[in-house]
């Protein structure tokens, strides 16, 4: 928020004066950085074809981590429940819903398709996310240097870890 009112060049005190109180405050900053996500997510997702469900996944997962990395403010305002309780924004609640059912349907037609190794889709649903989310998080808090990965490279590694996944869930 100071960052935010430094670049606004006003207090860092003013944006706390256009809303009732600080959790209004980091809703509307969360359903803000909500909102620009879903575009990353909704722009990967309309390359591929919507015949090719695990390439859909594959893109949501990489458009996931690349707007995490990219924009590791927003990132932690979404997915912390640090700064205010997120299930009292219904525009959250709705659009996280929204996610998860996105994820289930691309998982869900990729076992009618016979491309899954494992019935379980719930527990690869988890899987993908926790993935993503760890991958992200490790990013965010300064991981990567100590297991030998350079800056330059984290959007390689997680494409490449995204892959292996893929392949883990994927027939042969």
């Amino acid at each position: 928020m100071r960052e935010a009112a430094r670049r606004a060049a006003v207090s860092p005190g003013a944006p706390f004066r256009h809303f009732p109180n600080r959790d209004a405050l980091m809703a509307a900053a969360a359903e803000e950085a909500q909102r620009r996500f879903r575009v990353e997510i909704e722009a990967a997702l309309g390359q591929m074809p919507s015949a090719d469900p695990l390439a859909r996944f594959r893109a949501f997962g990489l458009a996931y981590l690349r707007w995490a990395i990219r924009n590791p403010a927003h990132f932690e305002i979404i997915s912390t429940g640090r700064y205010f309780a997120h299930g009292g924004s219904a525009e959250l609640s709705r659009d996280n819903a929204e996610l998860i059912a996105l994820t289930e349907q691309m998982l869900t037609d990729a076992a009618e398709q016979g491309l899954l190794r494992s019935t379980d889709l719930k527990r690869i649903q988890i899987a993908g996310r926790a993935l993503v989310y760890g991958f992200a998080r490790m990013n965010l808090d300064g991981h990567f240097p100590r297991w030998g990965v350079e800056q330059g490279e984290i959007e390689r590694m997680a494409e490449g870890m995204i892959d292996l996944f893929i392949a883990g869930i994927s027939k042969p």
